[in-house]
Formats: C-alpha cells, structure tokens, sequence
C-alpha cells in the first residue's frame, strides 16, 4: 500500500519551506528570505496522529515567467502536483491576495486534487486580519490560518488535509525503511543531477549547466530489481573561499550531511577537469566518515581517447586520491547511460564489502601469515609481538589488534597489515579501521 502524499505549492517566498520543515519536524529544506530558494522537489516522511504520510516542498511557481530556473521549477511542482493526494495552495496575509495567487489556484483547480488553502503569516491567535477574508475569493473553500514560523494553525491545516483523503492512504506503524542510501557528491557542474536522471530515468531534479542549480540534498525512493533504493542528489561542495552567501554555506553543510547519513557515496569526477583539489576534499571526506565509496568519472563520451586513456586517466585518479585506493573507479556518461549498469552493480557490492564480517579464525590465519612474510616492527631492542586480531564491528570494517607495546605498532606496519587482508577478502569500496590495544603477554612471565 503506498503512503498518501501532499505536496505544498504556491508562488515563491510565501514559506512553503518553513511549514514543510514545522511539519517534518527538521530543518529539510534550506530556509531563506531569498525568493526561489527551493528549487526542487524535496521529500520527507511526515506523521500526524500516529499516521504516516509524504510530505513535498517545492519551488515557487511563477507561472508566467520565462526564465529557465523559474520554468524549470514550475515544471517540478506540476510534477508534484500530479503525484499529490492532497495539494496545500500557500499564500501570504502580508502580501495579499495577488494576480499571481490566483494564476497558481488556477492551475490546480484543473489538476482536479483536493486542495487546501493556507494563509501564511497571521502571527496571532484570534481574529485574522481583515486581508485575510479576501482570499476567500480564489473559490477554494474556507482559507486556513497559519503561521508557518510559529506554528499556530499547523494543526488544524492538518486536519483539513486528512479529511480531504482517503484514510486507507495512511500507513500506519511502517517499519522503518531498509532502503540504501546513496549519495551523489562532488564539485558543482559535474553532472550529479544529470546522473539521477538517467537511473531514474526521468525529470526528477532540475538539470542545468549553471553551476549550483541543486542546492538542497534531494532524496528519491526507486525500485531496481526488486532492492529498494533511496538517492540522494547534493548541491555541488565549492571551495570554502567561495562559500560566501548563507543559502551557499547551508547547502554545503547538507551535502557534508548526505554524506554522514549514506550507505554508499558515488563521487562523481568531471573527466573534462580531471581531479581537482575539492574533489580531493569531498573524496577525503568521505573517506574519514569510514564511508563505502565509488569513483565515477563522468562526461567519458566527451574525451578523446587512445589505447591508453583509460590507464592514464586511472593513474592520476590514484596519485591524486592515494588514500582511497581501494575504491573502484567507473568511466561513465550520465548523458548517454553509459555504464550506468556497470555503476549499480558497484553500488551493491561495495555495500557488501562495507558491511562484511569476518570470522575471526579466518583473520587469524591471514595474521599468521603476514608476519611470517614480514616480521612485525623493533625499537631499541624491543619487538612488536601481535597476539590476535579480531573484527569489532562493519560500516566500516574495524579490526582490533592486540599487541604487546602500542607504541611499537608503526604505521606503516599496520598498512601492511589492511594490504594482506584486502589481499584474501578483498573490502573493494570500503576504508578499513584498525584499534591497536595493549595486553599483558602471559608467555613472558617467568
């Protein structure tokens, strides 16, 4: 049974990303004074009265305007439109009721939805304003009075919108979602969202060759095979010189977010520009949260290439990122699918690897081994002896040695060590984690 979903539409800066985020109970959407801040359709799980629903921001419809980031917002709240059970038409009481209210209410009226008028920003409890009758006007029932910021009349909003669907839409005490989480990072223009239109294979985020067009991290729930998926499409990280504008900080924020709250995180890599040093900052990143992770190289159609491109390009990807050797790296075109089967396929094995338990006599064996080849590290006459290892936890693996002197455990020693158990199981995707502990060796007591 799928969850009843109601998106909150209106012109731009009336707060529909304020009552979105008073109603999911987060700050989701980026929040700003700045019209067309939401661009995108955002999602979020929302509950009211122990039922579940979906909850939809959009951006601020101007439906007659020609710019392309306004038509390409308009054009994301149609879609949301179509896809809502329930739609909230929001205005603002300080604003009035203007031409562009009534071109939007128009609008979804042909839709054919159940809509709810909300008047936003009564501030006060009691009587509205005498501006607040006016919007009566537009035909679509009695407003509701609200505000957004406070919270005053949220409640009773909500209750508008329940009765306007059917109750079999609401779910009731879901399970929380096994989805896995992908994000989609990397510097602004490299084609992220065109990347989640392919797989999606549809419209479902804004896609322009302005730079910086995605500013809020946007999750989108699919289906692959029978496994569910949730991705999560960021705003492009720039350098922190550049992050001069509130809208701009809070978005890098978001992604540095999306990052923390991934399964796996695909860094995808303009092959026009190669690897760049904030690439190498988002990929660091990634790879001190422990997370499992993919190179994607995209805009591959467009290089010129010979016998020895891929190899070329592949070296520097490894010089560049030394630290994230163990990611695989995928040469893609989001403009033309290419190897995006490829990608999928790499998403769900370094989930695998990400979560892989190993036993611990297995590890042990590999122990053996390894300082049989290479004896461990001695200072000053004294040598490191390594009694066990044993793994401690997944996401990322986490491995405890037991060893006589912590201090004697060089780091070298200990890459050695991951380059051995990579070596027998392999960990493809996924940053391995060591905890050195000291134990009394017992065998050197007399």
């Amino acid at each position: 049974m799928r969850k009843a979903t109601v998106a909150i539409v209106g012109r731009p800066n009336v707060g529909k990303s304020t009552l979105f985020n008073k109603i999911a109970g987060s700050r989701i959407s980026i929040v700003d004074d700045t019209p067309g801040v939401t661009r995108d359709r955002i999602y979020a799980e929302a509950e009211w009265l122990n039922k579940k629903f979906t909850l939809i921001d959009t951006g601020g419809i101007e439906p007659k305007s020609d710019d392309t980031i306004l038509k390409s917002m308009r054009l994301q709240a149609e879609i949301a439109i179509e896809r809502a059970d329930c739609i909230v038409l929001m205005t603002c009481v300080h604003d009035g009721l203007t031409a562009a209210d009534k071109d939007v209410a128009a609008m979804l009226q042909k839709s054919g939805k159940p809509i709810v008028l909300a008047v936003n920003k009564v501030d006060h409890g009691g009587e509205p304003p005498m501006d607040f009758y006016e919007f009566y006007n537009l035909g679509l029932g009695d407003p509701v009075a609200i505000s957004s910021t406070h919270g005053l009349g949220v409640g009773d909003l909500l209750d508008e919108i329940f009765a306007r669907i059917p109750a079999e839409l609401f779910e009731e005490n879901q399970e929380e979602s096994t989805a896995l989480r992908v994000a989609i990072v990397g510097k602004p223009n490299a084609g992220k969202s065109s990347l989640v239109n392919k797989i999606l294979g549809e419209d479902r985020v804004i896609v322009s060759n302005i730079a910086g067009t995605t500013r809020d991290a946007i999750d989108t729930s699919f289906t692959k095979d029978g496994k569910e998926y949730i991705l999560v499409d960021t705003a492009g990280m720039r350098k922190r010189g550049k992050v001069d504008e509130g809208i701009e900080r809070y978005s890098v924020l978001r992604s540095l977010s999306a990052v923390d709250n991934c399964d796996v995180c695909i860094i995808v890599v303009d092959a026009k520009e190669g690897i760049s040093e904030q690439d190498s900052k988002i990929a660091g990143y990634a790879h001190e949260k422990g997370k499992a992770s993919i190179i994607a190289i995209n805009k591959w159609d467009l290089i010129e290439k010979d016998t020895h491109t891929m190899k070329n390009f592949t070296d520097k990807v490894n010089q560049e990122l030394g630290f994230m050797l163990y990611a695989p790296q995928v040469y893609i075109s989001a403009l033309t699918g290419q190897r995006i089967e490829k990608l999928f396929e790499l998403i769900d094995y370094v989930h695998l690897q990400h979560t892989m338990r190993i036993k611990t006599g297995m590890l042990n064996d590999v122990l053996s081994e390894a300082t049989m080849k290479v004896q461990p590290p001695s200072d000053k006459g004294k040598r490191l002896k390594i009694f066990y290892m044993t793994q401690a936890s997944t996401c990322p693996p986490t491995f405890v040695v037991f060893v006589n002197n912590k201090e004697l455990m060089h780091f070298s020693y200990l890459r050695y060590l991951e380059n051995q158990i990579r070596a027998v199981f392999g960990l493809t995707g996924t940053p391995i984690r060591f905890i050195v502990r000291e134990r009394e060796d017992k065998g050197s007591k007399e």
